[in-house]
């Protein structure tokens, strides 16, 4: 289409400003009735840690297996060792050895006993480990100065995992120390959720790919490897389509790349030069487009072809906000993940007031300093640099005016875990 075509379409309302901006509770319930997870796909052990649990997973076998031993010294009948002490020596024989993976074949009689290291197979016969510190032991012989009951240093079988038990849930993110329990189950490959593919699309013939040095009118750009970064610590996996420039067909096809997820920044607003919101009205479905948000506010959502769409502003703080409020929530619940905010909060009381409008959210950036949270700004969009300066963000309602000094507000600090 050209762009004689695109300025008598309907549905073109750039250089017109927004008729209408729907509020964030608007567009957050329409992402939670169209996401939902992902399908399942199996990973090898060594990959599953950060991924999402798919289903429950039950053990099939005892961990451990078999008795064992708990510490270094004698298998023995624990009978054979009462009113033993360094003033009543009780003789024992020793009629063999077991080690981890070795264990001892026979039996242990009355007044018999097999050296033992930790971990070993208990053999039949014995039921307690009498520690090498309370045993003299010289060939054959050994002599006990010390009593231990039944059982004592003794793992039992089934100890940490009983055959049958539901050893990990669910929707678990899995961490080390689980993919730990599944080796020790027998599990080779473990069932995930698959993690959304998400097509990064950045436009503007301004733009100069990132790590180069502005030069000119030209600047760099800065929301490809951030919103690249953010989609890692979400879940997803982040694919570039690199700097599409500012014509209707390259960005449609940029858009129609294979992927769960299109995060297309730049271009989403009602400039001359904003043809993303109309490529998706035209081809997909524009479901929002201006949101009742500072910064943000030309933010837009909707669907392509399958693909969920996001259209997130140029400037870089409003990018980094959108996707925050909006597109990472989706990609979280699309791996199976929490939809809440991925950052760490703490209240704190407010410095010097803080001033909004009735009706829209404000994305306020913030210091922690002695305790105190200290409003950074409330505009400059185009400000990355502010975020770095930034310990945190404070949220303000859509029903508030803002808040006096002292009130204690609620932040959500950027220094979170990420998994990149």
């Amino acid at each position: 289409m050209g762009m004689a075509e695109w300025e008598h379409t309907p549905w073109d309302v750039r250089m017109k400003g927004f008729a209408r901006r729907s509020t964030v509770e608007e567009v957050l319930a329409w992402l939670d009735t169209v996401v939902r997870p992902l399908d399942q796909e199996t990973v090898p052990l060594d990959f599953a840690a950060g991924r999402v649990l798919g289903q429950d997973v039950a053990s099939l076998v005892d961990v451990p297996g078999f008795d064992r031993a708990m510490m270094d010294g004698l298998a023995v009948r624990s009978a054979d060792t009462l009113g033993a002490t360094v003033y009543n020596r009780l003789p024992l024989e020793v009629v063999g050895e077991a080690l981890p993976g070795r264990p001892f074949s026979g039996h242990v009689g009355p007044g018999q006993a097999v050296r033992i290291m930790t971990g070993a197979p208990l053999p039949v016969g014995a039921d307690a480990v009498l520690p090498a510190e309370l045993a003299d032991i010289h060939s054959g012989q050994a002599w006990a100065h010390g009593e231990v009951p039944p059982g004592k240093h003794v793992g039992r079988k089934g100890e940490d995992i009983a055959a049958g038990t539901v050893v990990l849930r669910a929707g678990r993110v899995l961490r080390p120390q689980d993919v730990g329990v599944l080796a020790s189950i027998g599990l080779g490959h473990v069932p995930v959720i698959r993690q959304p593919r998400v097509q990064i699309v950045i436009t503007g013939d301004e733009l100069l790919p990132a790590g180069a040095v502005p030069q000119g009118f030209r600047i760099a750009d800065s929301n490809g490897p951030m919103l690249a970064a953010l989609v890692r610590r979400d879940g997803g996996v982040p694919h570039s389509a690199g700097i599409i420039p500012d014509q209707p067909q390259a960005i449609l096809d940029a858009m129609r790349s294979p992927a769960d997820v299109v995060l297309v920044s730049g271009g989403s607003s009602v400039g001359q030069e904003d043809h993303a919101p109309l490529l998706l009205k035209r081809h997909g479905e524009l479901v929002f487009h201006g949101i009742a948000m500072r910064p943000s506010s030309p933010t837009g959502l909707g669907r392509l072809e399958g693909r969920l769409v996001f259209l997130l502003p140029g400037n870089p703080v409003s990018c980094l906000c959108a996707y925050d409020v909006f597109a990472g929530r989706a990609i979280r619940a699309m791996g199976g993940r929490s939809k809440d905010w991925p950052y760490r909060r703490l209240r704190a009381p407010l410095a010097r007031k803080i001033s909004s409008a009735v009706g829209r959210l404000d994305y306020l950036r913030v210091r922690v300093v002695d305790g105190q949270v200290e409003p950074l700004a409330v505009g400059g969009a185009s400000l990355l640099s502010s975020t770095t300066r930034a310990d945190g963000f404070v949220l303000v309602p859509p029903d508030s005016e803002g808040a006096p000094p002292g009130t204690e507000v609620e932040v959500f600090l950027y220094d979170c875990p990420w998994r990149l």
